[in-house]
C-alpha cells in the first residue's frame, strides 16, 4: 500500500532495538498526550514502553503472540500485538491488544494492514477466537474492525474513566472456527 508517495510496509518481529522502542514510545506518548484511547492516562515513560515490548516479543518467541511494526519508508508509523490468554481454559483465544498509528500517518491506511497482519497472525497461530476491546468514543476504530469481520459481543456503559469523562468499553470479536 501506499501514502502518498511512499510504500507502507508491515512485518513481524521476534525481537526490537533501540531505535524501534524510540519510535514506539514517541508515537504512543504522543498518541495518548493528544487523548487517544490507548490504555494509558498519562503518556507512558520509556522504561514502560522497553517493558511491554519486551513481553511482546516474548510472547511472539513462544508462540503466545505476535507484534507488527509499520513503516513508511525507513519511519516507524505503527504498531499493533495480539496475546494468547493465559488461563489454560482461554489458551486456544487471543486478545487484539493494542492498535497505535503515528498521527501523520492516520489515514494512510495503516491501521488497516496492521489490523489484518494481525488478524491473519492469530488464524495461522490456530487462535480460534481474537477478542478486543475499544474506547466507544473511537469510531474509526470500530468501523475498521467491523469491515474486517468483528462483531460487538458486549459494552460497559461509562466504564473507562479518564479524568472526568466517561466512555464506554465496547467488546468485539472474530471467530474463527465459523
Amino acid at each position: 500500500m501506499t501514502a502518498g508517495d511512499e510504500t507502507v510496509t508491515v512485518h513481524d518481529t521476534l525481537t526490537v532495538d533501540d531505535a524501534v522502542i524510540d519510535a514506539a514510545h514517541a508515537i504512543l506518548a504522543d498518541l495518548v498526550t493528544t487523548g487517544a484511547a490507548l490504555g494509558w492516562v498519562e503518556p507512558p515513560t520509556r522504561e514502560e514502553i522497553v517493558e511491554l515490548l519486551d513481553k511482546v516479543c516474548a510472547a511472539a518467541r513462544a508462540d503466545d503472540g505476535a507484534l507488527f511494526l509499520a513503516y513508511i519508508g525507513e519511519r516507524l508509523v505503527g504498531l499493533g500485538y495480539w496475546l494468547r490468554y493465559a488461563r489454560p481454559t482461554h489458551r486456544p483465544h487471543a486478545d487484539l491488544e493494542k492498535i497505535a498509528v503515528a498521527r501523520e500517518a492516520q489515514g494512510a491506511g495503516v491501521g488497516r494492514l496492521l489490523t489484518v497482519a494481525l488478524v491473519d497472525s492469530a488464524r495461522t497461530a490456530g487462535i480460534e477466537v481474537l477478542t478486543l476491546d475499544a474506547r466507544g468514543d473511537n469510531d474509526n476504530a470500530l468501523h475498521l474492525y467491523r469491515t474486517l469481520g468483528f462483531r460487538e459481543y458486549g459494552r460497559l456503559p461509562d466504564f473507562v474513566a479518564v479524568g472526568e469523562r466517561r466512555y464506554d468499553k465496547v467488546f468485539y470479536m472474530v471467530d474463527f472456527r465459523d
